[in-house]
Formats: C-alpha cells, sequence, structure tokens
C-alpha cells in the first residue's frame, strides 16, 4: 500500500486521509494544519522529527496518537471521493463562513450532498434547531411551528438527522419548500439512524446534507459530541425545542454559547422531563426564552448574525448540565 506521504499530492487529498486517520475537533492537529498545512501535516506523520509547534515529547504522543489508523483499507482515495457527493475544504467558495470561528477545532474537510451553494448566505440566513429524540407531543407542535414559521422567512434550518425534534425540522422544512441541512454523525454514505434513510436523501435533495466523518464511518457517541460544534458554529442562533436533563442538545447550546452566538430555548411545563434541560438552560441565563419563530428573528435582527467575541451568561462549562453529565 503507498505510504501516506505519497497519496496525500494535495490540500484536498491530505486534508481527507487527516479525517480519516485523525480525532475530530482535535486542537493540536488543527492547529498543525494552520500552521504548515495538511500536506506537511501528513508528511510529519511519517518522519520522527520534532513537530512545528510541539517539544520532542509532544511529537511523539501526537504521532502515536496517528499512526495506528494510517494502514487502514479505506485509505484509498477512491473510496473518500463519490460523484454522489462533494468534499469541501477551506478554499472552497463554498465552505461555511462560521467554520473559520472554531479555529484550531474546525474540520479538516466536510463531506456534501445537495447544494453546497447554500453555505454562501451570511450567518443570519441559518438557524441551528436541536432537541430531544424522544420528543413529545408539545414537543413535536412546536418545532414544526418554529422551523414552519422560519423557512416561510428566508431562514436555512440546520439540524441533525435523530428522530424526534430532528427529523420534525427537515419535516418541516421540506413541507414549506425550504432549505434545510442536515448534519451527520456518520459518514455521508450511512446515514443514521437508518430509519431516516429516506428523510436524509430528502434533504439531500432539496437541501444539503454535511459531514465530517469520512466515508464508511459509524456514528459513535464521541462523534455526536464532536458534530455539536459544527451544528453550533454554521448559524447564527442555536434554538433548543425540548431536551431533558441529560439531552445531548445541551451541548450544542453549551458550544454555541462559547461561540458567542444567540441561544435561545422553548419553556416547557416544569412537570415534564422532556423540558427540564431547555428549562434549566433557561433558569441559567444560558438561552433566551423562545415562544415563536418572531423571537428568533428579531434577535439575528438586533445582533446583525454576530460572531460574538464575548461569552453569554451560561456558557461555562461546569454551568453546562450536559457536561456534568459526560
Amino acid at each position: 500500500m503507498p505510504t501516506l506521504t505519497a497519496l496525500a499530492k494535495d490540500e484536498r487529498t491530505a486534508r481527507q486521509l487527516l479525517a480519516v486517520i485523525g480525532t475530530p475537533g482535535d486542537i493540536s492537529t488543527g492547529a498543525l494544519i494552520n500552521n504548515v498545512g495538511a500536506v506537511e501535516a501528513i508528511t510529519l506523520i511519517e518522519r520522527d522529527i520534532t513537530v512545528p509547534g510541539m517539544d520532542a515529547v509532544e511529537s511523539a504522543v501526537w504521532r502515536d496518537r496517528m499512526r495506528p489508523r494510517a494502514g487502514v483499507d479505506y485509505l484509498a482515495p477512491q473510496t473518500l471521493s463519490n460523484e454522489n457527493y462533494r468534499v469541501l475544504i477551506p478554499s472552497d467558495p463554498d465552505w461555511p463562513t462560521g467554520i473559520a470561528d472554531l479555529g484550531d477545532r474546525a474540520p479538516y474537510a466536510l463531506w456534501a450532498r445537495g447544494r453546497t451553494d447554500l453555505l454562501g448566505n451570511t450567518l443570519s440566513r441559518f438557524v441551528t434547531v436541536t432537541g430531544a429524540r424522544a420528543a413529545t407531543a408539545y414537543g413535536t407542535h412546536i418545532t414544526e411551528d418554529l422551523a414552519g414559521e422560519l423557512v416561510r422567512n428566508g431562514k436555512t434550518l440546520v439540524a441533525g438527522a435523530a428522530y424526534g425534534i430532528e427529523g420534525s425540522v427537515h419535516r418541516a422544512a421540506l413541507a414549506e419548500g425550504g432549505n434545510t441541512i442536515a448534519v451527520l454523525a456518520s459518514g455521508i454514505d450511512r446515514p443514521y439512524p437508518a430509519g431516516h434513510s429516506e428523510l436524509v436523501a430528502s434533504v439531500a435533495r432539496a437541501g444539503l446534507v454535511l459531514s465530517e466523518a469520512p466515508p464508511r464511518v459509524a456514528p459513535t457517541r464521541q462523534r455526536f459530541l464532536d458534530r455539536s460544534r459544527i451544528l453550533a458554529a454554521l448559524s447564527g442562533a442555536t434554538v433548543v425545542v425540548e431536551a431533558g436533563f441529560r439531552s445531548g442538545a445541551l451541548h450544542t447550546a453549551h458550544e454555541a454559547n462559547a461561540l458567542g452566538r444567540i441561544v435561545g430555548a422553548v419553556p416547557g411545563p416544569i412537570t415534564s422531563a422532556a423540558s427540564s434541560g431547555t428549562n434549566h438552560l433557561l433558569q441559567d441565563g444560558g438561552a433566551e426564552v423562545i415562544v415563536r419563530a418572531s423571537d428568533v428573528m428579531r434577535a439575528l435582527d438586533t445582533e446583525d448574525a454576530p460572531s460574538r467575541n464575548s461569552v453569554r451568561p451560561g456558557a461555562s462549562r461546569s454551568q453546562s448540565p450536559t457536561s456534568r453529565a459526560l
């Protein structure tokens, strides 16, 4: 099998290879790419020399972390590219604007199916809507109303592809003929959950499907958590409709707060466990109250889709219920 250096003939291919052998959001690898480029980063994996920005021990640790996956069978370029999807890198015109705010935690590449032209809009055009998989009738109803009104007002919705709230986001957007983006925690060729394969295919036809995971990669708990930073970075605002106290949706809210984005939450019955996380988020000051779509649009208009440098109240990891649960 060819060496990594032989395979990494250009920045695009090198970034794809790093996505296979690296860890999503790895700050060391991200900083190295930003310093010397992806092609040189690949070369440094195979050379026993000090890595720029690291001392000898840090270099050895980083190399030991990267090398074990350097021989996996799906490193061949033909398995990373396909006529059914594109691979986006930061130099592409369609690379999402908000991803730059992740700095060294940015994805190395993004696999995309569908309308990548949607990504060229300003942050104020995007709203991430997330919430519980085990959504109640209340949560589903609120999501359908909120998502429908947002797309009727020209917003592009962003969500995962899970059952519950996220599935309702995409179905509502599609029903209105609006734009919607599904961000997967798995490879773009294996949507998860399998029961939403048709829904994801519909999103790809009318909107866009994105993933930082290379093709054939299965979702893991860590990849779901890592995906939260992308969901948060893509949009000017993140809204949590319904979430229990330990819901992963709260992790997305935490990431959005850390990026200085607008964060909103829909209050729910204090007797409902399904709303305990959103109610706590509101009580802690980590989100603004969202009752209707106009609340989101007003916040976006007021802030002009900020990528705000200041961290919002409740953004501290120590204050996040999800972070404590993790």
